[in-house]
């Protein structure tokens, strides 16, 4: 099929990331039409990425999370693909050259993406046995959520990122909603991006980061197998992180370690507030 890069729209959730998003930016099309969706309602950062870009468009947004967001930006855009990013992701000069070759010699896909430069952190998930294309091109399962090439005629009445999920797994459930579809999910490995990951380092900005993300892996991975798995199988997959997390606790607790206790405690609260129904209302301290 042939892609014309007009024909993409470019969506980045940013949360606090000012110090890395014109480098993703910069690395884009300049012709393309880019939606960012700020979460920390940064007014300054909105007013200086309007007046740099043409092409822009920076939405404040209340931080409803990365699949929430991501939905907006979808539902915004007036082109027939998206392209979800992370801002501390950048492209090579000769990504989108080979992107458009590339997908010359697919028929059809429903989610695609260049594969992270990085092999130690490969983005994406192969649990079958697919066939491949060629050597440049594979099918996988899933594909990491910091970039995701999306043809929004593959999804049902508009039925994208799951809102339910704030953080984590809301870029698997969605891939694992479109395989059950028989929809098509690639990598493709001669075409490159640039992952920097945990840009909003600095210690990550505090000690309270980590609890928030250790309490939101919790409640999404029970979540995720309660939707997929039923509630009984996520009990069962999820059983030795509840446990685990209580004799990490106790133990840290004896050994006056009071950052690991914490850790362990917002692990459980994660996980039993998942598991009781509750939604997903952890949110970072500024």
């Amino acid at each position: 099929m042939d892609l014309d890069l007009k024909e993409i729209s470019f969506v980045i959730v940013s949360y606090k990331a000012k110090s890395v998003i014109f480098n993703c930016i910069n690395s884009l099309p300049k012709f393309s039409k880019i939606i960012v969706i700020e979460n920390s309602d940064d007014i300054k950062l909105k007013k200086e990425l309007e007046a740099k870009y043409d092409n822009i468009e920076v939405i404040l947004n209340e931080n409803t999370g990365m699949g929430a967001s991501n939905n907006i930006g979808i539902k915004r855009s007036n082109t027939n693909y998206v392209f979800i990013l992370n801002p501390d992701v950048v492209f090579k000069e000769n990504t989108f050259s080979k992107l458009k070759e590339t997908i010359k010699k697919i028929d059809d896909f429903s989610i695609i993406s260049p594969i992270n430069e990085d092999s130690n952190f490969p983005n994406y998930q192969i649990k079958k046995d697919y066939k491949n294309i060629n050597d440049d091109i594979i099918e996988v399962d899933s594909v990491d959520g910091f970039s995701m090439l999306i043809n929004k005629s593959k999804f049902k009445n508009e039925d994208y990122f799951d809102e339910n999920f704030f953080l984590y797994l809301e870029n698997t459930d969605l891939c694992l909603r479109q395989k059950k579809e028989n929809e098509k999910i690639f990598i493709l490995r001669n075409s490159q991006i640039r992952h920097l990951g945990s840009y909003t380092t600095k210690q990550d900005l505090s000690n309270n980061l980590e609890y928030f993300r250790n309490w939101h892996w919790m409640w999404s991975k029970f979540y995720y197998n309660k939707k997929h798995n039923g509630f009984i199988l996520a009990i069962m997959k999820t059983f030795h992180n509840l446990l685990s997390a209580m004799l990490k606790y106790f133990f840290y607790s004896i050994l006056f370690n009071d950052h690991k206790k914490n850790i362990y405690k917002m692990r459980f609260f994660g996980l039993i507030n998942s598991i009781i129904g509750k939604k997903s209302f952890l949110r970072p301290k500024n």
